[in-house]
């Protein structure tokens, strides 16, 4: 921890804004099952929840420079040319209306339509253990079509400005984490998504740079083999119909709330 406190502090100008981070990321990795302002400001010995609050709120720092020190953390234990990069999104529920992002949206968390803020995070699984690597909050078009509600949330300027007035889709967040990755000589072998990303953009992404890929379609996605000894084309219900029951293995995810996750899978080369 003190190795990582030191890390950190060329993020932040003051000696007491560096007390106040270091304060709050040890209340967020204390034993306190609620992680709010006054828990985490009594877990921290302060009066009230101000210093913890300002981190978030007022404190200026870099949170990208911060991610990446995250990151290259983890990659000097976990660094594997063979790691996989998992991309998936994950809900936080709300009640209000004034967080950044927050809306009506589907959330596998909630497993239904909910209020809710959506973040899409790239995981960096090796044999060694794995770590969350980088992440990108989803703005719903009911926030990119109100620049005074981003204004007033602290959306950075640039994205208010942008072309699309800093609309993402999720696919689109995940190939801007994918190619950071890339670009900073992150080093794995296969991305690893769900149907939310499939084939696309990110797809030729990963071609073009050389990486492999396995991606959830939905079985109406059509297909077309390239440079294969034997043709393949269709729809993913279609193709995966036509093969023999040999084909087919049967292999673990690994254990989950209710026993291995099984899946039925067929490699093509």
């Amino acid at each position: 921890m003190r190795e990582v406190k030191r890390r950190m502090r060329p993020l932040f100008k003051q000696d007491r804004v560096v007390r106040s981070a270091e304060h709050f990321l040890d209340g967020l990795l204390g034993e306190e099952r609620r992680k709010t302002g006054w828990m985490r400001a009594e877990a921290a010995g302060d009066p009230d929840p101000w210093r913890q609050q300002a981190i978030l709120g007022r404190a200026q720092w870099d949170a990208d420079a911060l991610r990446d020190i995250v990151r290259d953390y983890a990659l000097e234990t976990l660094a594997d040319n063979d790691a996989v990069l998992v991309v998936d999104e994950t809900g936080f529920l709300k009640q209000g209306k004034a967080s950044c992002g927050v809306a009506r949206q589907y959330t596998g968390s909630a497993g239904k339509i909910t209020n809710c803020q959506i973040g899409v995070f790239a995981c960096y699984v090796a044999e060694r253990g794995h770590a969350f690597v980088d992440r990108e909050l989803y703005l719903p078009k009911s926030w990119t079509d109100d620049k005074a509600r981003m204004a007033k949330a602290h959306v950075p300027r640039e994205l208010i400005d942008s072309a699309h007035g800093g609309f993402a889709t999720k696919p689109a967040l995940a190939l801007a984490m994918i190619e950071r990755a890339i670009g900073a000589n992150v080093p794995f072998s296969f991305v690893a998504a769900d149907t939310v990303y499939g084939v696309g953009d990110i797809e030729m992404a990963l071609r073009r740079a050389g990486k492999g890929y396995v991606l959830g379609v939905k079985s109406n996605e059509p297909f077309h083999s390239w440079d294969k000894p034997r043709r393949v084309a269709g729809r993913a219900m279609e193709i995966a119909e036509g093969l023999p029951a040999s084909a087919w293995r049967r292999l673990s995810a690994g254990a989950g709330a209710k026993g291995e996750r099984l899946h039925d899978c067929k490699c093509r080369f």
